[in-house]
Formats: C-alpha cells, structure tokens, sequence
C-alpha cells in the first residue's frame, strides 16, 4: 500500500546523509518532498499542510541545530509526526464489564465489511473469546449467506434467522441476537449492517436504529483504503450520522497510494484499530501507528514479525531445537522440515520480508519470487529418506538425482537447496559460540534470512535471479580504502579479531539512520525464532 510513499521519503532522506549542518535551504527542499510524496499518495491537504508545518518548524530549532547528526534527527522527527497523524497510540477493543460485548460494523457496500466480520470473529477467538456473527445486513443479494459461509471459514457461529434480500427487519435480528449470545455464552457480539453505494439518510437511519437497540460498546466504520481523498468525506459523514468509535481499514495490501489511512485519523479524531492485509482468514492484524510508520519509512516491523512467530511455532518443538543447539548437535533436515512446516503457518513469506528494515531495496526480487517455491524445497527434503535427512552428507549425485526425480525438480535445484542448509548449520553453529546472526541487518555475514532455503529470485539466495551475485574482479584487500577514516576503522576492526574479540557493529537498519539509542536485543527473541 504504501510503496511509493516508502520509496519517496526514503529516497529524500538519503539527500541528508552525512551532512554535518543543516541550511535552512536544506531543510526547505526536505519539506517540498515530502508534501510531494504526500500529495501524491493522496493524503487530505489539511493534513499534509499541518504535518509538513510542525516537520519544518521542530527541523529548524534547535532540537536538530544542536544534535550530532542532523539528518538522523529529522528522521526521527518525521516518524514522530507520522505516528501522531495515525493516531498516536494504539487503540484496543475495549470490552464490557458483563458480556457480551458489542461490536457493530458501519460502512458503504463494497468496504468489505462481512468479509471483515468473519476476519475479525477469527481474531477474536485467536484471543481466547467466543464471537457470534449476526447477519443484520438483509438488503444487499446474499449477504446472509456471505456471512454463514464466512462464519464457518472463521469458526464462529453465525445467527442469521431471516434470509436476507429485502426480507426481513435488520432492527429486530439485532436486538433477538442479544438474547441468543447470553443463552449460548458468547462474550462477543459481532453485528453486520447494511452498507449502500453512497451515503444516503436511509442508510444513516437504519444504522442509527441498530444502535439505539443494541446499544453497541463499539461502532467500527470500515472503510476501503484505496479510495483515496473520498476515504475523508464519507468517515466524516457518517461519524456525524452514527459517531463511531474506530476505524477499520480493508484491502490496505493493495496497490492504490493510501492517503486514506494517513487521513482519516487524523480528520475524524477518531483512531485506526484494525487493518485488512489480504484476502486470507489470518490476514488481520491490530494497527500500531508506530509501526506502520516504521514501515512507511522502510524501518520494518520486527515485533509484528516476532508476534506472529510466537503465534504459529511450535512451543514444543522450538525449545527440542534450541536444546539440540544448545548441545553441539548440528541442525539437520528434519529440523529444517519442521521450520519450513513453522513458516508456512505464518502466511506469506514477501510480507515477512517486508517487515524486515531495509528490504525496499529488494523490492524487485521480492516482487519475482514465487511463493511456491517454498512447496518445491518442501517435496526435495519429503524426497530424501529418513536416514538422508539425518545425514545430509550421505547425499552424493546419485542420490541428489533420485531425489529430483522423486520431487519433480532438477539436480541443480537440490544443489542450491543443499548449499543454503550448509549455510543454515553454519549460522546455527556460530548462534551456540555466541556470534550473532547472519544475515540479519545489521549483522555480519551476507544473506538472506538465516534458514532460509534456496529460493531463486528471493534477496540474498543463491541461484538464478538471487541478489547474492557477485560482480566478477579483483577482490580489494582488506585495510585498503581510499578513504583514511574508514582505512583507520579497518585496522582497529582487524586488530580486535586478531585479539579474539568483535568489532562493535556500525550503522543501523534505516541506511546507516539511528532512530534512537535502543537496539534489539537478538537475545530475547523467542526460542526457535532464529532457526526459521
């Protein structure tokens, strides 16, 4: 979604890098970017106006005059910014004191309001909760069917007892639904209502009437975050007909410029509380303004990442992998089968990787890769023997050639599958002596994220199409830069290897831009996290 505004600031950062002083004229030409690159993503002028205003004013006080890196600072300040027209904090549900609670969704037909409806019935039961579905939306064709087929797909039960298609009183299934969840022991109450292709005083009236009966805790308006400037004019238009409590933003995986979300909050007052990534059941997610700002900035969002990873693997297995490590025992296929099994629960692997800071300079190969790559190395570890996967190194060419055969994939490809898990027990041996991570940003070592196997097309793998191709020429000696500061670095960094110990790492994952003083700390990342 928000690619191009990503690709702007970033791009107009990186003219701030390494300048001692910032002019006044400098901080001009920063600021006429980045309303550009908000215009162009369609954010409300109000909006840019006002955020571009307080971004010029704390550039040009002391706040940056007086800091070591002024290009960091401004940086900084924008993110701040950002995350204060995204509302500022993150909003959760908040639920009744006696159950159950009540969550109506408002908004237009087309939002993808039922869809959501099931996506977050599916959350909510993530979360420990048991959610009722009602089907209070009995005008648009089929949307009672639409929410039983969704509500199944979500587990969840779903109270539809009128058949929809303008028959029906929306009012009366709300208010019976009441008294269902309590005799069924559901905690929440997810009402769907009618939308229309624009804002009319039926629809208003209709919704308002919903809510006086059921007396909702909250009131989600959902709203399609590719419409752009039009996202504005009808959250305010029904905030003043029904005034909701948060907003939900559908289809923000998709390709438009995203002023609506950089808007919306910011115009209504009121906060964004959840996302729609995609058209999966798990494709939901809790908005934090902070970290979908470090998105936009191309900081990534390890936390996001950190929790859907303690979501989905195995607690079990994860602390088996960790002792087995932990021991001297080197990581072997079946251990790399059970983490590949562990990936593919977390969904899609070009969003994980867009999570990782830094990764907009891959954006091409993330683009090319085909996610099912991940079911071919899948079939070439399932192709292997027992015995095989327990010992790779049993894998001479004939067995490689069986294992293609039997896997509908080339030698070549096993060869690069190979290679990558040779790097995968490289990496797990240097985690047991304390090395760190290769291949993470930031760290030594170049690659892809640790683990990984060989996928073609995705950055960092080996094969064709991987970033990993290396010019061909003379590799320049260590110690040799032109420049006398960073030859100075080398030799001090050479001098504390020879010693045994490691060189502090420069430079952080925004393109060398430190966003403060706190690093994260690899140590404290969930057991088997790093495995995958």
């Amino acid at each position: 979604m928000f690619n191009s505004l990503s690709d702007r600031l970033t791009t107009t950062f990186k003219n701030l890098r390494g300048k001692g002083r910032l002019s006044e004229a400098d901080v001009d030409q920063t600021i006429r970017e980045i309303r550009r690159a908000l215009l162009d993503a369609d954010v409300a002028l109000p909006v840019v106006k006002a955020f571009t205003g307080r971004v010029r004013e704390r550039a040009l006080s002391a706040e940056v005059s007086q800091a070591l890196n002024p290009g960091q600072q401004v940086v900084k300040i924008v993110n701040g910014e950002l995350v204060e027209i995204l509302g500022g904090k993150t909003r959760r549900i908040e639920f009744a004191k006696r159950p159950p609670t009540v969550i109506m969704l408002a908004g237009l037909q087309g939002a993808g309001k039922t869809t959501l409806a099931g996506k977050l019935a599916h959350w909510l039961r993530s979360e420990g909760h048991r959610p009722m579905l009602v089907a209070a939306d009995l005008q648009r064709p089929n949307a009672v069917n639409q929410l039983q087929i969704v509500g199944e797909r979500a587990g969840a039960f779903v109270y539809a007892p009128e058949p929809g298609n303008g028959v029906g009183d929306p009012v009366r299934v709300a208010t019976e639904a009441m008294d269902v969840a309590r005799s069924k022991l559901h905690d929440v109450v997810i009402v769907d209502t009618a939308g229309r292709l624009g804002i009319d005083e039926e629809l208003m009236q209709q919704a308002r009437d919903i809510r006086d009966a059921v007396s909702p805790d909250e009131i989600l308006f959902v709203i399609d975050a590719m419409i752009g400037q039009d996202a504005v004019a009808t959250a305010q238009a029904f905030d003043e007909g029904v005034d909701f409590t948060g907003v939900v933003l559908s289809k923000l995986d998709g390709d438009s410029r995203g002023g609506a979300a950089l808007s919306v909050a910011q115009v209504t007052g009121k906060p964004i509380m959840f996302a729609s990534t995609g058209e999966g059941m798990k494709d939901f997610e809790q908005f934090h303004p902070d970290r979908m700002a470090d998105r936009i900035l191309d900081m990534g969002d390890i936390l996001t990442l950190i929790e859907q990873a303690e979501r989905t693997f195995d607690q079990k297995e994860a602390e088996k992998l960790a002792k087995k490590v932990e021991s001297g025992e080197d990581f072997d296929l079946n251990d790399f089968l059970t983490q590949m099994a562990s990936l593919k629960k977390m969904g899609s692997l070009k969003k994980m990787l867009t999570m990782m800071p830094g990764m907009s300079q891959y954006k091409e190969q993330l683009e090319a890769f085909d996610e099912r790559e991940i079911d071919r190395v899948e079939a070439i570890v399932k192709s292997m023997t027992p015995h095989e996967r327990a010992n790779p190194r049993l894998l001479n060419g004939s067995r490689r050639a069986r294992i293609a055969k039997g896997s509908g994939t080339t030698v070549t490809q096993v060869n690069q599958l190979m290679e990558r898990f040779a790097q995968a027990q490289k990496m797990m041996r240097q985690m047991r002596k304390g090395g760190g991570m290769p291949g993470m940003p930031g760290a030594g070592g170049g690659g892809a994220m640790p683990g990984m196997p060989a996928m073609p097309g995705m950055p960092g793998a080996g094969g064709p199409g991987g970033a990993s191709k290396r010019k061909k020429g003379k590799k320049k000696p260590a110690g040799k830069s032109g420049n006398p500061a960073k030859r100075a670095q080398e030799a001090k960094e050479a001098e504390l290897r020879r010693q045994g110990r490691q060189p502090e790492k420069q430079g952080a994952a925004f393109g060398g831009i430190d966003m403060g003083e706190e690093e994260i700390d690899l140590s404290k990342l969930p057991k088997g996290f790093g495995g995958f």
